[in-house]
């Protein structure tokens, strides 16, 4: 299985059907330089890469906020967003956001293969929704389990805060996890 055959599959599933817009024949995986570190976002955003084709821009070429702010702490990393590979919990565009663990619980199986097939020493996960599909035990609070890196199936898992700017820790909540990342070995 390819990750070609992947997108195929999403293309042509109906489990979410009147609970998402669709993107047809439009790729779910950002490939970037190396694989090295994959990040999962929860959901694609409405005006984000999935219309656009291009990774943290929208459809006239100007980097959105969230892709701003992110840009900035992989800079501690002396890293790029725009290099880095990057795949959606969420396959689709959620209709309401409400429908978000729906939706999530329904592609957890294609961004599990995704990820077989990337093989990333590092998933750094944005937010709730892609931490709860791949963390295999149950937390109450988001805020007990961002900045810990845990081990799943082989992979090492990181849960930051959502860099979206409506989020109040999107950026200052995320600095301390990135200069300790930064000081680590993992790459």
């Amino acid at each position: 299985m390819t990750l070609e055959d992947l997108d195929k599959e999403v293309h042509t599933c109906n489990k979410c059907q009147n609970l998402v817009e669709k993107f047809p024949n439009s790729p779910t995986v950002y490939i970037g330089k190396n694989n090295d570190i994959v990040l999962i976002g929860e959901a694609p955003a409405n005006n984000g890469w999935r219309k656009s084709h291009k990774l943290w821009k929208d459809t006239n070429d100007k980097v959105l906020p969230s892709g701003i702010i992110l840009q900035k702490l992989f800079a501690i990393i002396e890293r790029d967003i725009f290099d880095t590979t990057f795949i959606e919990s969420v396959k689709c565009y959620p209709l309401d956001r409400k429908n978000l663990k729906t939706c999530s619980t329904n592609c957890k199986n294609i961004m599990l293969k995704q990820l077989e097939l990337l093989n990333p020493k590092l998933i750094i996960t944005l937010g709730e929704f892609p931490t709860r599909n791949l963390l295999n035990f149950k937390f109450k609070k988001f805020s007990d389990v961002v900045g810990n890196i845990y081990e799943v199936n082989n992979y090492k898992i990181l849960p930051i805060y959502h860099p979206s700017p409506i989020s109040p820790k999107s950026y200052k909540g995320n600095i301390p996890i990135f200069e300790e990342l930064k000081k680590l070995s993992i790459f």
